[in-house]
């Protein structure tokens, strides 16, 4: 790089709002590389933001990627251009102001003169009146902006929400109008985290009494005795307890399919789809660290991120294996393991609050193939289950087909295999009528998830 276009970067990184400008460049990778939010590199954006700077931004891209939809149809009811050619950066500043004004309720004196400041030095200097302009018209009609109306019920909700069409329109069909609006506003409202001690370290009791002297605040779980929810992360984070092992960020939902899971110690458990390490860490701590834990993963780097995670909480029954669980099953020392535990690669479609950036890059296509590899998966994961052995089907979706779907199709493949209902392992109240473990974040106020026991006879 040139001195010449450095010191133009480093001026312009001086004059320009930090955490705004940080939230354009991460939306500007989400849409033109379809990266995910917690995939963007450090290193391509800003440096040296203080603390809530950090925070700021972070609440720009995950807002502004939530609510992408409904901002972009105000952006094109009041721009008078063609939106599809206008310049990418001047979209997501476009965004960004909108979120400012509408969703976090910023003055709009500071909001506008942050657009308008940015959008001259990042796109061109008429592109500071265009800002300008637009955010001015829509905070003078803030109480009377336009609504979707094209007479389409799915579509006109989807845009309100800010939901692709077609996901609503599968949840109208199951749900009915009113659920889905109640689902629809969970996915958008900002979420809960899970906290989970990790007792080789702290009891749950002390690490409460910790969170109170650190004063951070938390709730207890409706559903899990050694977990607690809070609001926000980054006091626990900088305090620097993921770090040393003394606590796991784990939603509720991934806690209770280990309780379904019920591992006991001493035994042998296989992990056949480990990474990012959550389930498996729980299910060491519910061993006491006693047995056997086999982890499976087909990517190298993520499985490397299990061990580094069960170093930090002093898990050592660990063996990680970093193959494709189909291969893994054929191989001739294969364990024959009391439990196995299948988190299937899924849609994530019950995950939207938490990873706004997965309803924009899930297809209806895409559920399809991913039936046909779940499958294949269970198929494989059948084959390490010892008889009288459990194995135990889990996603974080809630779509039949990835769920119960699957488990129907597995039983008539596998005669061996037989339901065994969730009721006694978790709280009746994210237990089916047909025995399986679900959980809808509109119901529950945690992530979408499902789980299913599957006894092998012996």
């Amino acid at each position: 790089m040139s001195k010449g276009k450095q010191s133009k970067i480093q001026n312009l990184k001086s004059k320009i709002p930090t955490a705004r400008w940080r939230a354009v460049e991460h939306l500007n990778r989400i849409d033109r590389d379809a990266a995910f939010i917690g995939l963007i590199r450090e290193e391509d954006l800003a440096e040296d933001l203080d603390p809530r700077a950090e925070r700021q931004a972070t609440e720009y891209v995950a807002g502004v990627t939530r609510w992408r939809r409904y901002l972009d149809f105000i952006i094109r009811h009041f721009y008078k251009g063609k939106f599809k050619k206008m310049e990418p950066a001047l979209k997501q500043i476009l965004r960004v102001g909108l979120y400012d004004v509408l969703m976090l309720e910023t003055p709009p004196h500071a909001a506008l003169n942050e657009a308008v400041e940015l959008a001259k030095r990042l796109v061109r200097p008429g592109a500071g009146g265009l800002v300008n302009g637009i955010l001015r018209s829509v905070v003078r009609q803030k109480d009377h902006l336009p609504t979707p109306d094209t007479g389409d019920p799915a579509d006109d909700l989807a845009t309100r929400h800010s939901h692709p069409t077609w996901i609503v329109r599968r949840w109208l069909t199951r749900f009915g109008p009113q659920e889905t609006e109640a689902l629809l506003h969970q996915n958008n409202t900002r979420p809960l985290h899970g906290l989970r001690p990790n007792i080789f370290k702290i009891s749950p009791g002390d690490f409460k009494t910790k969170l109170d002297e650190e004063e951070v605040r938390w709730e207890t779980s409706d559903f899990l005795d050694d977990f607690v929810r809070v609001r926000r992360l980054q006091a626990v984070l900088r305090a620097g307890w993921v770090e040393e092992g003394l606590c796991a960020v784990q939603d509720e939902s991934g806690g209770l399919v280990v309780r379904l899971l019920d591992p006991q110690p001493g035994e042998t458990l296989v992990d056949a789809c480990a990474a990012p390490g959550g389930k498996a860490l729980y299910a060491a701590a519910r061993m006491r660290n006693q047995g056997r834990l086999v982890a499976i993963d087909i990517h190298p780097g993520r499985l490397r991120l299990v061990e580094t995670s069960a170093e930090r909480q002093g898990i050592t029954i660990l063996q990680p294996h970093a193959l494709d669980l189909r291969d893994f099953a054929r191989r001739d020392d294969r364990p024959q393991a009391d439990r196995v535990l299948l988190d299937a690669p899924c849609s994530g479609l019950g995950v939207l609050a938490k990873r706004a950036d997965l309803r924009w890059h899930r297809t209806l296509e895409e559920i399809e193939e991913l039936t046909t590899l779940q499958d294949q998966l269970l198929d494989a994961a059948a084959g390490l289950v010892r008889p009288g052995g459990l194995l135990v089907y889990s996603t974080c979706t809630i779509e039949p087909e990835e769920n119960q779907q699957r488990v129907e199709a597995f039983l008539q493949r596998h005669e061996a295999f037989a339901l065994e209902p969730a009721d006694g392992f978790v709280p009746a109240a994210v237990v089916t009528p047909d025995g399986y473990l679900a959980t809808f974040p509109h119901r529950h106020h945690i992530d979408g998830a499902f789980g299913a026991r599957l006894r092998r006879r012996g």
